[in-house]
């Protein structure tokens, strides 16, 4: 076999995977499609296509549209989950370390990409999928509210400052995901740096003696 054949070779993609991993990879290739034709235009034709595998296969694990974006869009979630769930795990004991380490995963370079953000902003946008995603991920996203909430309680309290953490962290909350929608929709998007800079911006007016913009003050976060 000579040197062309051996790159072509190389760029098909493995006939044999486990079931997981050959669903894995459709849904990979679902996230790109999405983020180029939107939820509406995506068919399993286009991810079979961008997956470099048959129609049939696609088919074969999935069986419709319908499934493969619902499974795509719990894939998403649960990404989302074990991000932030692991991120204050390892932060230790601190609050101000556990919301720096909550808020800056958002930010984290696996699931803040270009096709992970317009994935999600076309499944918010996206009327029918909102039961799909209240069914799927609505116990992730009450998890996540109650974790925030947590800390930022414990944060206060620590501080000694008043306040109502429940909307503290709404606060935080849809900060953050008003710069992940900058970053999607701007025709000239700031970078994910100055995003991150601006939620610990409004955590700096919450907490300023535990944060600055450039993140919790025991961290020494780096600029």
């Amino acid at each position: 076999m000579n040197d062309t054949d051996d790159r072509t070779t190389e760029r098909r993609p493995p006939r044999k995977l486990s079931r997981e991993a050959r669903r894995e990879q459709l849904i990979e290739a679902t996230i790109e499609i999405i983020a180029r034709r939107g939820y509406a235009r995506t068919t399993l034709t286009d991810v079979a296509r961008h997956a470099g595998l048959s129609h049939g296969l696609v088919n074969f694990h999935f069986e419709t549209k319908e499934k493969l974006l619902g499974e795509t869009l719990f894939y998403l979630a649960e990404e989302y989950r074990r991000n932030w769930s692991t991120a204050i795990d390892a932060a230790g004991p601190e609050p101000a370390s556990r919301l720096d380490a909550m808020l800056r995963a958002d930010f984290n370079p696996e699931i803040c990409t270009p096709s992970r953000l317009a994935a999600w902003c076309a499944f918010w946008g996206e009327a029918q999928s909102r039961p799909l995603y209240q069914e799927q991920c609505g116990s992730n996203d009450r998890a996540y509210n109650r974790a925030l909430e947590e800390i930022c309680g414990d944060l206060l309290t620590e501080t000694g400052q008043t306040g109502d953490p429940e909307r503290i962290a709404r606060v935080l909350r849809v900060t953050t995901e008003g710069v992940w929608l900058d970053l999607m929709t701007m025709s000239d998007p700031y970078s994910k740096e100055e995003a991150m800079r601006t939620v610990f911006t409004c955590a700096t007016a919450f907490f300023p003696g535990a944060f600055t913009p450039l993140g919790a003050v025991k961290t020494g976060a780096p600029e």
